[in-house]
């Protein structure tokens, strides 16, 4: 997309949008158009438009604007950016109807031009089952890509398959090791969307003595980092999440209800 093109976009988008209700966004392509910020590259504008203005749902001139930023990117020969159009439509979210067909469509295009992003998240749609059969093979095929490349879901997500003997040989062990392998390898940059499920499942595993020894303290400091980390990612719009946030919190009460049986039994002096 040339930059007189991508101006042109813009214009039309900024004639419909209301400034009141995207305060942030509005600024951000004004600039634009008056040559205050000198961005052209339409994968960039679009990411910035996805994090402007949150919580809110988008309007939907500036979701029709961020598709259309997407695809032009994807055609350029930037396989990340339709990853990040099927993502939206995967979550759900800032706005974009959940649609699991759309966002599988976007994955494997992503995916065949070479996006690690995309083969993880076509992973997650084997495992669930996001608009086709539920097939474990290939989610372990492309979680083990992702895994290899260091992406740290996709690690986890090979975790829970040898916790459930998924594809692979049932093993809480290696399920265990796999998990605290996450958290040893956690950068500050996969923390926000990483630690928190994985500290639930550890949470789960010392609480329950699974691939461990049952340790109630330990599952108690696992659940309390794991609501910290959750609370944030559905705070921030990821409602996908809000089920393992309840899950973090009914967790510590299990956890402490354990911790408060195994005090003594005895009547306590109070000075």
């Amino acid at each position: 997309m040339e930059k007189e093109e991508l101006i042109s976009c813009i214009e039309d988008t900024l004639a419909i949008l209301d400034a009141e209700e995207a305060p942030e966004s509005h600024k951000f392509l004004s600039a634009l158009i008056c040559g205050d910020l000198d961005e052209t590259d339409p994968f960039v504008v679009a990411n910035t438009l996805l994090t402007s203005d949150e919580p809110e749902p988008l309007p939907a001139v500036l979701r029709d604007l961020i598709e259309e930023l997407f695809t032009v990117a994807f055609d350029s020969g930037n396989a990340d950016a339709m990853n990040d159009l099927g993502a939206q439509y995967y979550d759900g979210s800032r706005g974009f109807d959940q649609d699991f067909a759309k966002a599988v469509n976007c994955y494997k295009l992503a995916a065949e031009k070479g996006s690690r992003q995309a083969q993880e998240n076509l992973g997650y749609c084997y495992y669930y089952g996001r608009n086709m059969p539920v097939d474990y093979e290939k989610a372990f095929h492309y979680f083990a890509l992702g895994a290899f490349d260091g992406h740290l879901i996709s690690l986890y997500k090979i975790g829970d398959m040898y916790l459930n003997g998924y594809y692979v040989a049932k093993n809480p062990v290696e399920a265990f090791h796999i998990y605290n392998r996450c958290i040893e390898t956690m950068t500050d940059e996969a923390a926000p969307t990483v630690a928190g499920p994985v500290f639930l499942r550890l949470g789960n595993c010392f609480l329950n003595g699974v691939g461990v020894d049952e340790n109630a303290k330990n599952a108690l400091i696992c659940y309390q980092n794991a609501e910290r980390y959750l609370y944030d990612m559905v705070a921030g719009g990821n409602a996908m999440y809000k089920k393992s946030l309840l899950a973090a919190i009914d967790g510590q009460t299990k956890a402490r209800e354990r911790l408060a049986a195994s005090l003594p039994k005895q009547n306590w002096k109070v000075d």
